[in-house]
């Protein structure tokens, strides 16, 4: 007889971000209080993107950093993927809201094994998704392989802040408020698995060094709203 624990989707796998697409954005907005989209630009701004570019935008969720990048770049396409069929779907939706789907495709594909070939995009984009990878050393050796010489990488992810007056603040609040005010919109637990996943990933330092030793030159590190994310953007290594 199976455990039943073998039968749970894995913390941070499609299958569980399956569970919360339906309320994923508005839990977002929420949660950040509307600063996500903040990020989100900062991350296609990072992409220093020239006309008629072409963009991935992994863990792409609900298309919603996809759908930004297509928006303040009115000539470039985008290709989102992302694991989780029923968040694709609803990112399928918003796309044909917006008249999009000529510029944006989605696929459901896997971060560690890209279905790309060599050198096809002029960025990559990958907001709150890196720190949910397996093997993240792997997904970052795909980026540097199917990312032209010269474009750029711009990884936007959740940290736990440890410096900084409101650093106590900030880590309150991704570690109680966030999962307990997920869990209470979503009416899921997956959300408890939030602040775990964050106390997990590595600090900027080592999670940068970790990029160049996968093939990837850095550009630059930024912290933001009180170090609660980190901006990392980097080069392939020609």
């Amino acid at each position: 007889m199976s455990d039943a624990n073998t039968l749970a989707p894995r913390n941070g796998s499609g299958a569980m971000f399956d569970a919360i697409a339906g309320r994923y954005d508005l839990l977002n907005r929420i949660i950040s209080l509307g600063v996500d989209q903040r990020w989100r630009r900062a991350t296609v701004r990072a992409l220093e993107l020239k006309p008629g570019g072409r963009v991935l935008d992994l863990a792409t969720g609900t298309a919603d950093l996809a759908i930004l990048t297509a928006k303040m770049h009115g000539d470039v396409t985008v290709v989102g993927l992302d694991p989780s069929r029923n968040m694709l779907s609803v990112g399928r939706e918003k796309l044909d809201a917006r008249q999009l789907s000529s510029r944006i495709t989605l696929v459901e594909g896997d971060a560690e094994k890209l279905p790309f070939g060599d050198r096809e995009f002029d960025g990559i984009t990958m907001a709150f998704g890196i720190r949910n990878v397996p093997d993240r050393a792997k997904a970052l050796r795909e980026m540097a392989r199917v990312t032209k010489v010269g474009g750029r990488v711009a990884i936007l992810e959740l940290a736990d802040p440890k410096k900084g007056v409101l650093s106590s603040f900030a880590r309150f609040h991704i570690h109680t408020v966030v999962p307990w005010l997920g869990s209470l919109l979503s009416g899921a637990k997956e959300y408890r698995y939030l602040h775990e996943s964050i106390a997990a990933f590595p600090p900027a330092e080592r999670f940068a060094e970790i990029m160049r030793e996968s093939g990837l030159d850095i550009v630059g590190v930024h912290p933001f709203t009180f170090g609660v994310v980190t901006l990392y953007v980097a080069t392939p290594r020609a």
